[in-house]
């Protein structure tokens, strides 16, 4: 194989290595807890994480074709560099396929209440309230903020609550 189509290979595999894994990390960076989001952000992320099935299957697949001309030859770390890459893609694409943001905002299935008097809540502290019939609820911003969604029961009515 001359250099020029070897060139070509590696720029092949380069772009479809580097796809393939932007479009599962960039979402994933771009929605975390306590983080600032704005909106251009979170559509693009929201993009990206719509389409990254796939993408990162065809990225996938691409960098394992492309592996076989590239792989003889002389060089250890060009090997190594091409696996590491598959290994990298390969994630991406598996990743791309699970809900992951639910492991960073995992709803609350069974929340334990306090009293007003039990609660020690700032006095600047912001809270989301509830008032159905005679009972109520205050869910505090700052426990909100990192699970985004509360399942509970108000009165008698099941509720969501989010954030």
């Amino acid at each position: 194989m001359d250099s020029s189509s070897r060139r070509w290979l590696n720029a092949g595999f380069a772009i479809s290595a580097v796809v393939g894994t932007a479009f599962f990390f960039i979402p994933a960076f771009i929605i975390r807890p306590f983080r600032y989001q704005s909106r251009g952000g979170l559509i693009l992320a929201m993009s990206l994480r719509q389409h990254a099935p796939l993408v990162t299957a065809v990225c996938a697949m691409m960098c394992f074709l492309l592996t076989l001309p590239l792989w003889p030859g002389p060089g250890r770390w060009r090997k190594a560099g091409l696996a590491a890459a598959l290994v990298l893609v390969s994630f991406s694409a598996v990743m791309a396929r699970m809900n992951y943001f639910e492991w960073m905002f995992h709803p609350v299935d069974g929340p334990q209440f306090l009293t007003q008097a039990q609660a020690k809540l700032d006095g600047k502290e912001m809270v989301m309230a509830v008032r159905l019939g005679d009972d109520a609820r205050a869910y505090p911003i700052s426990q909100m903020a990192y699970h985004h969604v509360l399942n509970d029961v108000v009165g008698d009515k099941a509720i969501v609550v989010t954030y």
